[in-house]
C-alpha cells in the first residue's frame, strides 16, 4: 500500500510545490543518455516528474506507482499522454522489453519489504533487455540520516496556488534495526473568506518506513536476482551519503 503522502488525493496534488526542487533528477537524465536508453521504466514514478522529463526527451516511457492519487496527478500533467502509467508495482508488470529501469529519489528505501524488493528486483529484471540495466539510490545506513529528521530542520511553509498556505515537516517515530519510520505532517490553512465558519486548520499526516541496506547487502541481493553490479557512484545532491547502484542483467 502506498503512503498517505503518495495516496491521498489532497496530498499528492501539493506534493510536486513542496518539493519543488529535483536536482537530484539531472544524475539520472545523464545515465539516460550515457547508456543510450530508448526505453526506460520508471518505478515508483509518483507525480510523473522524472518520467514527463524523460517523454520530453523523446524517450519511450512506462511508469509505475501503487498511489492512484499520485497518478492522477501525472496524467494530468502536460504531456501526460506521452507516458504509459500504470497503477501498480514491479513484482506484476505488463510484457516490456526496455534499455533502462530506475528507482530515484526514495523509492528503492520504500520497498521495506524483503518479500516486495525481491519481487520489485525480479520485475525489473524481467522488463529489462539482455544488457539492460536497473539504476537505484540508497543512502548509506553509516552516515545516519534520519538523525536530521526533526520538526526544527524541516519545518517549511509554503504558499500553494489554488491551496493556500501549507506547513509541513517531518519527524522520526521508531529506529529498528534497519528500518526507520517517520511521521509526515501538513497543515492546511482555513480559507480566510470562510474563517467565521471553519473549525480550523486541516491537519493530515503520513507515516513512512525507510528501509537502510547496507552496500554488501544491496550487491549481494542483485547478484541473487541476475545482475552484475558495474559500478556504484555517489549522489551528485547528497556526496559521500548515498550509494547509486548501477547494475546490468547479465543474460
Amino acid at each position: 500500500m502506498a503512503d498517505e503522502c503518495y495516496a491521498h488525493p489532497r496530498l499528492a496534488a501539493v506534493y510536486d510545490p513542496l518539493d519543488p526542487d529535483r536536482s537530484d533528477l539531472d544524475a539520472y537524465l545523464r545515465m539516460a543518455e550515457e547508456f543510450g536508453a530508448r526505453w526506460v521504466l520508471d518505478i515508483g514514478c509518483g507525480t510523473g516528474v522524472f518520467a514527463l522529463l524523460l517523454a520530453g526527451r523523446g524517450i519511450e516511457v512506462t511508469g509505475v506507482d501503487p498511489a492512484g492519487a499520485s497518478l492522477e496527478v501525472a496524467r494530468g500533467k502536460p504531456g501526460g499522454d506521452r507516458v504509459r502509467w500504470i497503477h501498480g508495482d514491479a513484482t506484476a508488470l505488463p510484457p516490456l522489453r526496455v534499455d533502462l529501469a530506475t528507482m530515484t529519489a526514495n523509492v528503492a528505501q520504500a520497498i521495506a519489504d524483503p518479500d516486495l524488493w525481491h519481487g520489485t528486483l525480479r520485475g525489473a529484471h524481467a522488463a529489462l533487455r539482455p544488457g539492460g540495466r536497473l539504476v537505484f539510490e540508497t543512502r548509506d545506513p553509516a552516515r545516519r540520516a534520519w538523525e536530521e529528521w526533526t520538526r526544527e530542520k524541516s519545518y517549511g511553509r509554503t504558499r500553494v496556488p489554488g491551496v493556500g498556505t501549507v506547513e509541513h515537516w517531518v519527524e522520526v517515530t521508531g529506529v529498528d534495526g534497519p528500518l526507520v519510520t517517520f511521521r509526515s505532517t501538513y497543515v492546511f490553512a482555513a480559507d480566510a473568506a470562510d474563517a467565521a465558519d471553519a473549525a480550523g486548520p486541516e491537519v493530515l499526516t503520513s507515516d513512512s518506513t525507510l528501509r537502510f541496506r547496507e552496500r554488501q547487502e544491496v550487491e549481494a541481493d542483485l547478484a541473487g536476482h541476475g545482475y552484475v553490479v558495474e559500478e556504484v557512484r555517489d549522489a551528485p545532491d547528497r556526496p559521500g551519503r548515498e550509494f547509486v547502484f548501477v547494475a546490468r542483467r547479465t543474460d
